[in-house]
Parts: structure tokens; sequence; C-alpha cells
């Protein structure tokens, strides 16, 4: 008995090393983007549409990736996945180097790695449940989104020094060494992957893909979850990408410096609530922190808003302490109580799904929760040209709040929870 598990933890502790490694490099590169197109000149539309360009192929490649994902040795996929990014983000490095850089080139690149990040992510999601048993799922879950925000606590504050003192291009050969680390990792991964007997060509991945879409159809609580993250995370998910660079760039007196502590705070209150998740996360309670962490995200949407109004701001002082403390602790809070919908969720979800189905649910999971997303930057960023920060904040909120009360009322009513 003991043979095996140590197998399995062998193998679930080469998958998160791989994934450690290449979350702290792309963490440092991703997190200075929105400040470096600002630096070269860019406005919050062309912000917006860099998270846009950058989501959108992964939301369009998610559906066939989990097809492969189930078809396919998902090991492979992985490592390919990897190199390929790893050489992509080297070629950056390399332009950026010999000063040719541009930003259509910035954008074409960034297509090619959200795309191998779209074949990436269902296949990780649907080896998980295989390196452990079905009742730690939960505690897995935890595991990995706790050690990913680790990774990224390490990655603001190194982000921002070696930026401000050598530039754009180190940040690039750093993420791209981060992925092939990461996929040598993943090459020693004891993976047994069982072939099955499918359906050849392209119409044999429209009928895997169909009876993936029908299983989710089928499947109240999963159809009721996806579209809940398509209404609410298209206004959420841009505050971290393009509100908050904005924010700080045109609002606020304060340093890169203190834009990398801001950064490390964010991610302690991930770190937090995945913890927290972890210890109280048993499947009786899932539920509860669902709903638990929907709740305090609405209220800290509203209290954010009335942050970034221009009143308050100059009340307490744009480059004040105080100030400082109040903007990172609601955005503290807000990250806390994503983790308590996030963890939750993918958890839920790998409870209800046949192993043979799991790439592929999660990659229709993801095109349908994420596929707000990429709208939203854009919608945010051509916005944020017409009105103030905080009113489209305002806006933001009472939408997200409207959908969560209509949303809580229709899953407590789920069975299958």
């Amino acid at each position: 008995m003991k043979k095996p598990t140590k197998k399995l933890n062998k193998n679930l502790t080469l998958l998160l090393t791989g994934r450690v490694v290449s979350d702290i490099g792309s963490s440092i590169q991703m997190m200075i983007m929105p400040l470096y197109i600002i630096d070269i000149g860019g406005s919050a539309a062309l912000v917006g549409l860099f998270s846009f360009i950058y989501l959108l192929p992964i939301l369009l490649i998610y559906p066939f990736a989990g097809v492969m994902g189930d078809r396919l040795n998902r090991k492979k996929i992985m490592v390919i996945a990897d190199f390929v990014s790893a050489g992509i983000v080297l070629i950056l490095a390399f332009i950026s180097g010999t000063g040719q850089m541009h930003i259509g080139i910035l954008f074409a690149m960034q297509v090619i790695v959200g795309i191998m990040y779209g074949f990436f992510d269902p296949a990780t999601k649907g080896m998980v449940p295989q390196l452990v048993k079905k009742e730690d799922l939960a505690k897995t879950n935890s595991k990995i989104a706790t050690l990913r925000i680790l990774a990224g606590l390490v990655a603001p504050l190194i982000g921002v020094t070696l930026y401000t003192n050598y530039g754009i291009t180190l940040l690039f050969l750093i993420n791209g060494i981060s992925f092939m680390i990461s996929g040598f990792s993943e090459l020693l991964i004891d993976y047994k992957f069982n072939k099955k007997t499918v359906t050849n060509g392209f119409i044999g991945i429209l009928k895997d893909l169909k009876a993936g879409a029908v299983f989710i159809r089928n499947n109240t609580m999963i159809l009721q979850l996806s579209l809940y993250f398509l209404l609410v995370f298209m206004f959420i998910q841009p505050v971290f990408g393009v509100i908050l660079p904005l924010v700080f760039r045109t609002k606020l007196a304060y340093s890169d410096t203190q834009y990398g502590y801001l950064q490390v705070i964010l991610l302690a209150g991930a770190l937090l609530g995945s913890i927290l998740v972890g210890v109280i996360g048993k499947d009786k309670n899932l539920k509860k922190l669902l709903v638990s962490g929907i709740g305090i995200v609405v209220v800290v949407m509203f209290v954010f808003s009335g942050l970034t109004y221009q009143g308050v701001i100059t009340i307490l002082g744009n480059d004040s302490i105080s100030y400082f403390i109040l903007f990172a602790g609601i955005l503290f809070l807000l990250y806390t109580s994503i983790m308590f919908i996030s963890v939750p969720v993918q958890t839920l979800i790998q409870n209800v799904t046949p192993e043979d189905h799991m790439s592929r649910v999660f990659s229709i999971v993801g095109m349908i929760s994420k596929g707000g997303m990429p709208l939203g930057a854009l919608i945010y960023g051509v916005v944020l040209d017409l009105i103030e920060i905080h009113t489209a904040l305002f806006i933001a909120s009472i939408f997200v709040l409207v959908v969560s009360t209509v949303f809580i009322k229709a899953f407590s009513r789920i069975k299958e929870v």
C-alpha cells in the first residue's frame, strides 16, 4: 500500500515543481506587461487590448484542447506546450535585446503563448485526479493553488526590481528559462497513458466535443457555475489587469517598488484564501464556502469603487501610507474571497465528472466561464477612456450584485451539490 502512495506523491511533486517554476517566470513577465505598455506610450485601450489578445486564443482553443487531452497523452501535451512557450518567449528576449521590439510583435507572440496555455491547462486539470484519491481532491486543489500563489509572491518584487534596473529583456529571458525547466520536470512524471478507442479525424473530435457539451448541459450544477463565472468574472478579472496599473500610473504617486509590494499583498490574500479552503474545505462545506466568497466579493467591489473616487484619493493623499493600506487591504480581501469561489468550483466539477471526460469538460467549462474575461478587458479599456474609473467600477459592482443574487437563489436548489 505504501509503494503506490509514494509513487503518486512523487508524480504530483514533479507536476507541482514544474508549475511553480513556470508560474514564477510567467508572473514576473505578465505583472510588468501593463506597466511596460503604458511606459512605451500605450493607453488604457491598448492595455485592455493586450489582455483581450492574450485571453481570446486560450478560449478559442480550449474545446479542442480538451478533446485532445482526453484522447492523447496528457503528459506529452503539457511538455510540448511548455517547450513551445519557452521558444517563443526566448525569441521575444532576443528581439527585445536587439532593440527591434514592436507592440505588434509582442501581441502576436503572446497569442501563440496563449494557445499553448490553452492546451496545457485542460491536460493538467485532467491529470490531477489521476494522481490523487478522489477524497483528497479538495485538499490537493488547495495545495496547488497555495503553491502557485507562493510562486506569485516571489514574482512582484523580483519583477519590479529587474524591470526598473535592467528592462524588459531580462524578464523575457527568465520566463523562457522557467518554461524549459517546467517541461523537463514534467518529462520525469511516471504517467501511464491508457490509449482509448476513439473515432479518428475531425468528425471524431466533434463527436467527443459534443459528448462533453451534452454532459455539461445535463449537469445543472456545472452549467450554472460556468454561466456565473462568464457573467461575473467579465467585470472582476480586468480589475487586476487593466484597472490596477491604470490607477497606479494616472491617479496615484507611488513608485514601481510600491506597485510590487501591492502585488505581493494581493497574492498574500490569495494564499490566505487557498489555505483556509484547504483547512475547512471538506465536501460538505464547499457550498457554504462558495456562497461566502461570492458575498465578500460583492461587498469588496463596491468599497473598491469608492476608494478610486478622486475625492477620496484627495482627502487621504495619493501617496500617503493610510491610502495605500486601505487600497491594499481591500484588494487583499478581494483576492481572498475569489479563492473561496475558484477552489470549491474546481473540486465540485472534478467530483461529478468521469475521468474520460475530465479534460474536455474542463476545457468547455473554461471556455464558458472565462469567455467574458477578454471581452471585459476590451470593454474596460474602451470605457475607461470615456468615463471615470470609479464610475465604471460602481456600475460593474451593481451588475455583480444582481447576477450573484440570482445565482445563489438558483444554486441553493440544486440537489447535486
